[in-house]
């Protein structure tokens, strides 16, 4: 499987602007520049986007963790707060609440180490990943 994504770019770095589209088109045209990477524009930037994508990467696999041990979730809400430090991805903190009435504790939170471990964004990342665990059973 591969998925493709396209950016153009246009002008300097700090006074230039791009658009970036997906194969999916879940983003089309969609506005990122300077101001929305390194200040307060309006668009999205690179760093979010890694985020959303081992935010929701995350969620999944820990779905399919969770169904590996017999546990379907109620919900799964995960959330990645990516640090750039020095033009480098250094840290990806993961936030996840994990709803499963009637569940074994322990399995879930297993479930969610080993998503943490094992999804492919987890995988591409050289970067710290930590994780913040909520579970309710």
């Amino acid at each position: 499987m591969t998925r493709t994504a396209n950016a153009v770019w246009n002008g300097g770095l700090k006074d230039g602007k791009g658009t970036l589209s997906t194969q999916s088109k879940g983003l089309s045209d969609t506005q990122y520049s300077f101001k929305t990477r390194f200040e307060d524009g309006v668009g999205v930037n690179p760093e979010e986007l890694i985020a959303a994508a081992h935010a929701s990467c995350f969620a999944m696999a820990t779905s399919a963790q969770l169904g590996e041990r017999g546990i379907t979730p109620q919900s799964v809400e995960s959330t990645a707060a990516v640090t750039m430090e020095n033009l480098s991805i250094t840290k990806s903190a993961l936030t996840c609440v994990i709803t499963a009435p009637g569940a074994d504790r322990a399995q879930v939170e297993e479930a969610a180490q080993a998503a943490k471990a094992g999804c492919p964004i987890s995988k591409v990342l050289n970067a710290e990943i930590t994780l913040d665990l909520t579970v309710n059973v």
